[in-house]
């Protein structure tokens, strides 16, 4: 059951309505999530300022894989409908692409360089090693792409905390379970 309810049109601040509406015109519908997160302006627009920002980062199939690892690592059943939708939808990922993303790989050798490398700076809280960072960019990565990996890792963990203590009703299509994929 969700611990939080998703705000009417009429209820969301008007610092946030923009905001959101704009995301509802783009999607085609509001989703749960945004309509909860609205409730700060200032949490709200901050995140979805970073989120046009780094829609530019990398691609959108590593962008995408990132996503899937991290919400994985953070367990956020409701990042991972979300992300596993955009990924095939929007990124074109297969359903096996999908799932290795889950589990912190890819096919491509240098989008599974990052998406490896994501999954040990979630689990490691930044704390890498001096082989995970040579990975990284002995696969093609610049700095830059590692500071953008970083800061998707950031942006991703923000949304899976959220949804993790305020739990959105889910609006996406299921996903498998972790334990059975």
């Amino acid at each position: 059951m969700a611990r939080s309810i998703a705000l009417k049109p009429d209820q969301v601040p008007a610092d946030s309505k923009p905001t959101l509406d704009a995301f509802t015109k783009n999607i085609g519908f509001t989703p749960n999530m945004m309509a909860t997160f609205a409730q700060s302006p200032i949490a709200f627009n901050a995140w979805a300022t970073l989120l046009g920002s780094m829609s530019k980062a990398l691609d959108v199939k590593t962008r995408d894989s990132i996503g899937l690892a991290v919400s994985e690592v953070n367990g956020c059943n409701y990042c991972l409908t979300v992300h596993s939708f955009t990924a095939e939808h929007m990124a074109q990922l297969p359903a096996e692409e999908i799932i290795l993303a889950r589990k912190g790989h890819a096919t491509d050798p240098k989008r599974d360089a990052a998406v490896r490398f994501a999954r040990k700076v979630i689990e490691t809280g930044g704390k890498v090693s001096d082989a995970d960072l040579k990975a990284v960019r002995d696969a093609g990565h610049t700095d830059a792409n590692v500071t953008e990996i970083v800061a998707l890792v950031a942006m991703y963990s923000l949304t899976n905390y959220f949804n993790n203590v305020f739990d959105p009703e889910k609006d996406f299509p299921a996903v498998t379970p972790a334990g059975s994929i």
